[in-house]
């Protein structure tokens, strides 16, 4: 659907604004998709975020800095959602033993079985959502979003 009938704007002040408010509407549309397969699992994206960046490393921990340079949504609370994650099982917090300040941070063995089972729960939502647009159409909109953001 248009953008314009998304909003129920039959106008805009110009392409730079209509384009500004579609990125941000289409990135808001993106951000519920994910967040109704995460819902089931208890889990938010940005959770999701930390845990793929763990496996990722694994099995080298990482500490929390490393962790929210990775993130997606970097104004997470990473520290919050670290001990989130913690309590349901899913990564472990180990203070490293020569450096008391440091903490390690890794994914667990129930961190990695849910994430095996999200990955194709996952492709089949990104499959969805992408299926309007060709392999090179989103070549395009990558460039073209890594070109707005340098």
């Amino acid at each position: 659907m248009r953008l314009e009938e998304e909003l129920k704007q039959a106008r805009f002040k110009d392409e730079y604004q209509k384009a500004m408010l579609n990125v941000i509407f289409t990135a808001n549309w993106l951000e519920l998709a994910i967040a109704h397969v995460l819902k089931e699992f208890d889990l938010s994206s940005q959770q999701y975020n930390v845990l793929r960046i763990l496996r990722g490393s694994n099995p080298r921990p990482l500490n929390l800095l490393d962790i929210q340079e990775r993130m997606m949504d970097r104004m997470s609370n990473a520290t919050r959602l670290v001990e989130k994650l913690r309590q349901k099982g899913l990564l472990t917090r180990t203070q490293c033993e020569e450096n008391r300040r440091k903490v390690e941070i890794a994914i667990t063995e129930k961190g990695l079985s849910l994430l095996d089972t999200l990955d194709p729960l996952m492709s089949r939502n990104h499959l969805e959502i992408t299926k309007k647009i060709t392999p090179d159409e989103a070549a395009t909109l990558n460039h073209i979003l890594d070109k707005l953001r340098s």
